[in-house]
């Protein structure tokens, strides 16, 4: 047994590698560069941790999900495998501690955010470590063309600058040779080994829906599994609502998005891991890290970011091997929708500049001026001030820092929470006494769950908006709730920072950046299309067109998806609708074809043309309620 095995047998517990991880950790370990392509559930963690095992020293590891890299650093030490992850929760005082315990307490890993890593103090304690080995995850992240590109990833080189005889590995699951060539470029490593695994599924079959009736659909394709399911909506909101609608519809399900503290995600994740509640709904935010072998289906009740988000999000199907289901609902309103969502966050060079003018006027800096000095920046208060929506500012401001006006160090992790103190009837003695108070305690009570057992996150702005007032006299009135000793309130500004890079010239800076700006957005775009493309698609197996994305070559048709099944009909297929639409009707039931079409699990195209064949052979007939019955 090698040595590489040996570990993977000692702290996981298997007897063989997966393809192609053994060949990844042989050219780690001969320290090799080496990027590796690998699909969602492929084991792609494995493969850096393995041969730093194997190495003296300690790896480190960039990620760029705080949650993501407190899972495997959980999981790695309930293994006893010594690891840290420093977040912003470290005080300076800790982390001094932290890098004394990598340097002599025989740790192994550490887990950094690439903004962590631009700390001068992190720099510093890098360079006394024995690093053995780079770690970039998520490496799509250092790209332009990736699809979820962050400016910090940009600056991850300083590692090389600080260790440069040691080796790096790039991971990802999703990339296109232009991105493999931009991660490799970035990185600025040289003689790189490069893995990649083919993106077919031959478990998965991709179903696109077309329905005016969504929930409805969702509810007729729920019925048909017993095992965990992944349901995808773009809002917080809508995840709560459909939760609840389910809920009530007799299926069980909780939520999980990026609003909830960290016991509500940890209990929304449980629940649903245990399959107590087997059907979670959930934004992108849930499915990092996630290896759940049973998942029988992923639902997408909107359009994804990008090709690349669809295939890491319908990938948490299928795990064990067993026939699964990639299912994405759509009608002309959620395609129109999507488009219009895109197009009013694209930061055009206007909009930056008009950003750029207001960020100086708001610190009162002159023309010509450079302050050398970082700037307390809440972004809600700056967009208040200047009557801005904080969608595209905060768009803008990325821009500026992408392209080196300014830097932007952002906080965001945080929000105000409360708790209220009080049971029911004493909050009902308090309305009684203070009338004022009603809409403000009633909005909270509906919007926010569990806010009565434990600390719950909440945004002012949203509140004030709903009550129609300012951010100001919301801030009062749960302080002197808080006060009142009717609720517990922990306010928090969330303040980022900003520093000013370049002199301001208002002209000059945004016009020596424009074409950068619109060639992003035209990615951007090129990116939207093509999930619009690929949804409207219905003539070419959906196997075939996700492979063509990525620019694989051996393309043959899947067979199971809705485009393949649909193009090949049996009689058989016919014969097999014919005698369930018969036995549902037997008994002189009368059904309407919504009733018919949710009680099996065809095609909805095909039960319908066997409905019309049935009509036109007089085998069954419509009721004046027009309804379907049997002759």
């Amino acid at each position: 047994m090698t040595p590489a095995k040996k570990i993977l047998h000692k702290y996981w517990k298997h007897e063989s590698f997966r393809e192609p991880q053994a060949e990844i950790i042989n050219a780690v370990l001969q320290d090799n560069n080496v990027m590796a392509l690998l699909p969602t559930g492929a084991g792609k963690s494995l493969c850096f941790q393995i041969p730093a095992l194997l190495k003296k020293g300690v790896c480190i590891v960039i990620s760029p999900l705080i949650a993501l890299m407190n899972d495997q650093v959980d999981s790695l030490n309930k293994k006893g495998i010594k690891s840290i992850a420093l977040s912003s929760k470290y005080s300076y005082e800790e982390t001094i501690t932290a890098f004394d315990n990598l340097q002599y307490g025989n740790y192994k890993f550490l887990y950094l955010s690439p903004e962590k890593l631009q700390s001068e103090l992190i720099q510093e304690k890098i360079k006394q470590l024995n690093v053995n080995l780079i770690a970039v995850d998520e490496a799509h992240c250092i790209s332009e063309w990736g699809h979820d590109f962050r400016p910090s990833y940009l600056k991850i080189n300083i590692l090389q600058k600080i260790h440069p005889h040691v080796n790096t590995i790039a991971l990802t699951a999703t990339a296109t040779a232009k991105v493999v060539d931009d991660i490799i470029s970035n990185l600025n490593i040289e003689k790189v080994s490069i893995f990649k695994q083919s993106f077919y599924r031959n478990n998965l079959s991709y179903q696109i829906k077309y329905t005016e009736d969504i929930l409805n659909k969702l509810q007729q394709l729920l019925s048909h599994f017993k095992e965990p399911v992944i349901v995808y909506a773009n809002t917080r909101r809508s995840c709560v609502h459909i939760s609840t609608f389910l809920n009530n519809h007799n299926f069980r399900s909780g939520f999980y998005h990026g609003g909830l503290t960290f016991d509500e995600k940890s209990t929304a994740f449980r629940n649903w891991s245990n399959e107590k509640t087997p059907i979670i709904v959930a934004t992108n935010a849930f499915g990092m890290g996630i290896d759940k072998a049973n998942v029988r289906a992923v639902i997408h009740l909107n359009l994804p970011q990008s090709i690349e988000n669809y295939i890491q999000e319908t990938g948490r199907a299928g795990r064990d091997g067993e026939r699964s289901y990639a299912f994405l609902l759509h009608n002309n309103n959620t395609i129109s929708d999507f488009k219009k969502i895109i197009q009013k966050g694209l930061a055009t060079p206007k909009i930056c500049k008009e950003i750029y003018i207001n960020l100086n006027k708001f610190y009162q800096i002159s023309p010509g001026e450079k302050p050398d000095q970082y700037y307390d920046f809440i972004l809600q208060d700056f967009c208040d001030r200047f009557n801005l929506p904080v969608n595209i500012t905060y768009n803008a401001i990325t821009c500026l820092e992408i392209e080196g006006i300014i830097e932007f160090l952002q906080n965001i992790n945080k929000s105000s929470v409360i708790k209220f103190k009080v049971n029911n009837d004493d909050l009902f003695l308090y309305l009684k006494r203070n009338p004022n108070t009603k809409k403000i305690i009633q909005l909270l009570l509906r919007t926010y769950g569990g806010i009565f057992d434990q600390f719950t996150k909440v945004n002012e702005y949203f509140i004030a908006k709903k009550l129609h007032l300012n951010k100001t006299d919301i801030i009062k009135s749960l302080n002197q709730l808080n006060n009142d000793n009717i609720l517990i309130y922990n306010y928090y500004k969330g303040i980022s920072k900003i520093k000013f890079l370049v002199p301001r010239e208002d002209n000059y800076a945004i016009n020596n950046i424009a074409k950068n700006i619109n060639k992003r957005n035209r990615i951007k775009l090129k990116k939207v299309n093509s999930v619009i493309e690929y949804v409207e698609n219905n003539t070419i197996c959906r196997s075939v067109q996700l492979l063509h994305y990525f620019e694989e070559n051996e393309l043959n048709n899947c067979e199971i998806c809705d485009v393949c099944t649909t193009q090949k009909p049996t009689k058989t297929d016919y014969n097999i609708i014919s005698d369930k639409i018969l036995k549902l009707l037997d008994n002189n039931r009368v059904l309407n074809s919504s009733d018919i079409v949710n009680s099996l699990s065809f095609d909805e195209k095909r039960i319908l043309e066997t409905l019309q064949f049935l009509l036109e052979k007089r085998i069954i007939r419509l009721t004046s309620q027009n309804k379907f019955k049997k002759q």
